[in-house]
C-alpha cells in the first residue's frame, strides 16, 4: 500500500543501458479490482508514461513448513475442490487453479566454493511468481522441506526449479534447473529429477525430490488457451550463438522438407507415375470436389487428430531425440562463441550480431511455428489435442447446420464492437493464443524429464563408445 516507483530505461545496439526518467504512483488511492488509466510525467526528462493499473487481491501464495502443508487437510482440500469445481466454471475466469509444490531435499550437487561445499538455496518460478527457501549451509545434501502455493493462472505455464549456490553480496552461482509443465504433474507422488544446464538441454550434477499436486478447472483452463499468454516481465537477454543459429536453420530445413516431400507427392499424382496411385487421387479428387461443403475442412482435421490418436507417429519420440541431437554441439564451437563475444567491441562487429541475431530469432519463430502445428495433431499434450478436436467438432456441426454468411457476420460484429464493448481489450488472435501453449521440439527436450545416471548427451555417448 505504498508508493510504486516506475524507471523507464533505454537500451542500444552495444548493450548499453541508460536511465531515461522515472515516476511514482500512490497505490494507496487507487481503487480496487478497477483498471486505472494514468498518464504520468516522467521526472527529469520529457515526455509520459501511459499505463493502465489495477489493483487486485492477491490469494493462494503461501510458503510453510511441511507440517502446515494446506492440500494435506481433508476439509481444507475439499474446500479447494469445491473453489475449482465444474459448477463454478463461470466464477473469476482468471482465477484456474492452484499448485502446491513440496522441496524436500536435492542430493549430489555440484561444489561451488573453495572448501569442496555450497551454500544452496532453491528458487520456484511459475510465470512472474517467484518464491525461494531458505540457505542451507556448507551442504551438498539439503533438505528444506518447505510447501509452496501458486494461484494458477494458465494451466499451460511451466514450473521452473532452480538451485543456485549463496555467495554472500556476488550473484549466485548456478548449481542446476528443472522445468515441469503443470499438464505432466503426478499428483501426490514424489518425483526425483534430474538437474540440467542453464539451457535445459543436457543433465547437470545432482538431482532435486519434489512432491506436487495441481487442483484446477479444466472449462476455466480451456477458456484461458485462448486469450494472450502472460509475457515474462523478467528479460531475457539472447545473445548471438552459432549453436542456436545452426539449431533453428536445421529445424526450418526440416519443416521445408515436409512441405517440399508433400508437394512432390501431389506432383507426382498429376503426372500419373504411379498409375494406382494417381487414378485413386483422381477418384478422391472428383468425389471430394463434387459434394464438398464448408464443414467438411474441419472435419478432415478431425480426422487426422484421431487418426493419430489410434497410430501415434514415430515422429513423436524420434522429434526428441532430433533435437537432443541437434542441441548438444562440441565444447569447442562453444568456446569459439566466447572468442568471438571477446573480439566483438567494433561497431560494425554490433551491426553484423543485430542482423544475425534477428534473423535468429526469425528463423526460430518460424521453426517453433511449424513444429507447435505438427505437436498438436501428434498428441504432444493431449489435454490441447483433445481441447483442438472439441473445437472442430463443434465448428463442424456449426457449419453443417449454419450458413456461412451469418457465422462471418456475427465473427465481424464481435471483431468491431469489441473495443466499444471493452475500451482496453487486447487485440488477440485466439489461434496464435491457442498454438503459443503448444511446446515446439526444443522445448520438448526441455521439458522432458531425464533418468538417473543419463548424464552424458547422446553425441558424447557415440565419441566416448568410438
Amino acid at each position: 500500500m505504498g508508493i510504486l516507483d516506475i524507471e523507464v530505461w533505454g537500451k542500444d545496439s552495444k548493450k548499453h543501458e541508460e536511465r531515461l526518467g522515472t515516476c511514482k504512483v500512490d497505490m494507496a488511492a487507487l481503487p480496487l479490482k478497477q483498471a486505472n488509466c494514468l498518464e504520468l510525467p516522467l521526472e527529469s526528462c520529457p515526455g509520459t508514461l501511459l499505463v493502465l493499473v489495477a489493483r487486485t487481491p492477491c490469494s493462494g501464495v503461501s510458503i510453510s513448513d511441511l507440517c502446515v502443508c494446506p492440500l494435506a487437510d481433508p476439509s481444507e482440500r475439499k474446500q479447494i475442490a469445491q473453489r475449482f469445481c465444474l459448477q463454478n466454471s463461470l466464477k473469476d475466469l482468471k482465477d484456474v487453479g492452484i499448485l502446491q509444490v513440496k522441496v524436500l531435499k536435492a542430493v549430489d550437487l555440484l561444489a561451488a566454493d573453495f572448501s569442496g561445499k555450497s551454500d544452496p538455496f532453491c528458487l520456484l518460478e511459475l510465470g512472474n511468481d517467484r518464491l525461494q527457501t531458505h540457505t542451507i549451509y556448507k551442504n551438498l545434501n539439503p533438505e528444506w522441506n518447505k510447501v509452496f502455493t501458486f494461484p494458477i493462472k494458465d494451466i499451460h505455464d511451466v514450473l521452473e526449479v532452480t538451485v543456485f549456490d549463496e555467495d554472500g553480496d556476488k550473484p549466485p552461482d548456478f548449481l542446476g534447473k528443472v522445468a515441469i509443465p503443470l499438464l505432466s504433474i503426478r499428483d501426490g507422488q514424489t518425483n526425483c529429477y534430474v538437474l540440467k544446464n542453464k539451457d535445459l538441454e543436457q543433465a547437470f550434477k545432482g538431482v532435486i525430490y519434489l512432491e506436487m499436486d495441481v487442483i484446477y478447472n479444466p472449462v476455466k483452463a480451456s477458456l484461458r488457451t485462448f486469450t494472450p499468454r502472460e509475457k515474462r516481465l523478467v528479460e531475457d537477454s539472447r545473445k548471438l550463438s552459432k549453436k542456436i543459429l545452426s539449431r533453428d536453420v536445421d529445424r526450418v530445413k526440416r519443416i521445408t522438407m515436409a512441405i517440399w516431400n508433400t508437394v512432390q507427392f501431389l506432383k507426382s499424382c498429376f503426372q500419373w507415375e504411379s498409375t494406382l496411385r494417381s487414378a485413386v487421387a483422381f477418384v478422391v479428387f472428383l468425389v471430394t470436389v463434387w459434394n464438398f461443403e464448408l464443414y467438411m475442412i474441419p472435419l478432415a482435421l478431425l480426422l487426422l487428430f484421431v487418426y493419430n490418436f489410434i497410430n501415434p507417429t514415430k515422429g513423436k519420440v524420434g522429434s526428441i531425440q532430433d533435437s537432443q541431437e541437434s542441441t548438444d554441439m562440441d565444447e569447442e564451437e562453444e568456446e569459439d562463441d566466447k572468442e568471438s563475444e571477446k573480439k566483438g567491441l567494433i561497431e560494425r562487429i554490433y551491426m553484423v550480431q543485430d542482423i544475425v541475431s534477428t534473423v535468429q530469432n526469425i528463423l526460430e519463430e518460424i521453426a517453433s511455428f511449424g513444429e507447435r502445428i505438427k505437436n498438436t495433431f501428434n498428441w504432444t499434450v493431449p489435454f490441447l489435442s483433445f481441447l483442438a478436436c472439441l473445437i472442430l467438432a463443434v465448428a463442424t456441426i456449426t457449419l453443417y447446420f449454419i450458413p456461412l454468411r451469418y457465422i462471418v457476420l456475427i465473427w465481424g460484429i464481435s471483431k468491431f464492437t469489441k473495443k466499444l464493448r471493452n475500451p482496453y481489450a487486447i487485440d488477440n488472435n485466439e489461434l496464435l493464443d491457442f498454438l503459443s501453449r503448444v511446446p515446439s521440439d526444443v522445448q520438448k527436450v526441455q521439458y522432458a524429464e531425464l533418468k538417473q545416471g543419463s548424464s552424458q548427451s547422446p553425441l558424447r555417448k557415440k565419441r566416448s563408445a568410438l
